[in-house]
């Protein structure tokens, strides 16, 4: 198993660590810090594993599948935690989910006629925008500012949801051609 995918396997075996620092104590601020830190160095696994595949050449099947699902496990276990915390909507974790589940369906399909399908830019911006989202709310910090930075960033993430979601439908159509 090669560094990129040891990442990978890394970041979804941090994400339990982060939910139940998160759940366990979310009205402790130095444990949403440490559960913060927790998802920052997660994320940071999700840009170092792809970075260090392309440059070292070491993209695989695995990488090309798995990371998209570590960075959902992480980012969606993220947003439900947020969510059962009331501080980000439920309607907003719903559109998130169900993009990931229609857009893990569609790679199956891609995969059950050969084809593996690698996340594209949209779905890249989409992760790092989320990513930060997440980031700035977990820390919950009750001003102002921050709640306007965190609605700016949820509106961003939520448009790139969807635009990356089109995207990939539209860049990958053939896949659902070929189930006729």
């Amino acid at each position: 198993m090669n560094l990129p995918n040891k990442l990978t396997i890394l970041r979804v075996i941090m994400v339990p660590f982060f939910v139940i620092l998160l759940l366990a104590w979310p009205d402790w601020f130095l444990m949403r810090v440490i559960a913060d830190i927790i998802f920052i160095a997660a994320s940071i696994t999700d840009f170092l594993d792809g970075h260090i595949a392309r440059k070292r050449n070491l993209i695989t099947n695995f990488g090309k599948f798995m990371d998209p699902l570590a960075d959902k496990l992480l980012v969606v276990s993220a947003m439900i935690c947020l969510t059962s915390l009331s501080w980000l909507p439920a309607w907003f974790t719903i559109i998130v989910v169900a993009r990931e589940f229609f857009i893990s369906g569609f790679r199956l399909i891609a995969v059950e006629n050969g084809k593996v399908i690698a996340a594209g830019w949209w779905g890249k911006f989409k992760t790092a925008f989320s990513m930060i989202m997440i980031i700035v709310m977990v820390l919950h910090i009750d001003n102002i500012v921050i709640y306007v930075i965190e609605q700016i960033l949820m509106w961003v993430s939520l448009a790139l949801t969807v635009i990356s979601m089109i995207d990939y439908v539209v860049k990958n159509k053939e896949v659902l051609k070929e189930q006729k």
